[in-house]
């Protein structure tokens, strides 16, 4: 029904403030595979097949962004457009209303503010 958010692993379920911070799983951990695999499949599940960006299988080094990058909006729309009776093109127009670009030109990389997205959802009248 609502975009996902980036994955955060602050705190025990995710977003705590007092408890930012990263995983601290390292890049060989049986443990990171595990849940990045897990998160892929789902996400894949859920699209149609297609492969997840990075950005929705791994926290942010915080663990509180829950901002994604717009192939990870955008490869949720036909998820959400059927959801929610909602016709595709409505909800790319969301997306595209909600882009981000590079802090001042140069840093940072493109991306979505999910909570912006989501609000913008509900006002949407259904089809």
């Amino acid at each position: 029904k609502y975009f996902w958010p980036r994955p955060s692993a602050a705190g025990a379920n995710g977003y705590d403030g007092a408890s930012s911070s990263g995983s601290n799983y390292g890049p060989s951990s049986a443990k990171l595979l595990a849940a990045v695999t897990d998160k892929a499949k789902a996400v894949s599940e859920a699209s149609e097949g297609r492969k997840a960006p990075i950005d929705l299988v791994t926290s942010s080094g915080s663990g509180l962004d829950p901002h994604i990058s717009p192939l990870s909006a955008y490869l949720q729309v036909v998820r959400i457009s059927k959801v929610r009776g909602l016709r595709e093109e409505d909800v790319r127009s969301v997306v595209q209303a909600n882009l981000e670009q590079r802090s001042l030109g140069l840093f940072g990389e493109p991306r979505v503010n999910v909570l912006k997205m989501n609000l913008a959802l509900d006002a949407l009248p259904p089809r």
